[in-house]
């Protein structure tokens, strides 16, 4: 006979919950990005370039390299949520990355090289509303309680 050993689950912390269910819905959107049916237009889907004109919901511009990149971010959010500093530091950082990308968005021509990933303007108001939100995830849920001087 051998003795079976139950663990008891480790808790997560509010900020590795957000870190993991993050990282569950880049690595969703990423899967869906590739797609036919749920992605539009799915025919002209390229590798990355501005001309692709796959949309995901018949919304967001995407391309192989920004259904990996998602992938990616997913894969990242979920692996970086078993501690709470690196949850923490995935979605301020993951939100920082998403303001830049944001940013870079609004100041591209949508019509040129640079936009290699591709973007459209649904893109960028939903990398400003993600990089907002993960940055607010990640500061508020880290958040230490004040106390008073001299207690």
């Amino acid at each position: 006979m051998s003795a079976q050993h139950r663990t008891a689950p480790i808790a997560r912390t509010p900020v590795q919950q957000a870190a993991l269910l993050v990282g569950v819905v880049f690595l969703l959107v990423g899967v869906l990005g590739f797609i036919p049916g749920i992605t539009t237009d799915y025919d002209t889907m390229k590798f990355a370039e501005h001309d692709s004109e796959a949309k995901l919901l018949g919304v967001f511009q995407v391309s192989v390299l920004h259904n990996i990149v998602h992938l990616l971010f997913g894969i990242a959010g979920v692996t970086m949520a078993r501690a709470a500093s690196t949850a923490r530091n995935f979605l301020i950082g993951g939100g920082v990355i998403y303001l830049a990308l944001w940013l870079y968005g609004l100041f591209i021509d949508h019509d040129s090289a640079a936009n290699f990933v591709p973007f459209n303007t649904a893109d960028n108001w939903l990398h400003f509303a993600l990089g907002v939100a993960m940055v607010a995830l990640g500061v508020l849920l880290t958040r230490r309680p004040r106390t008073r001087a001299g207690r």
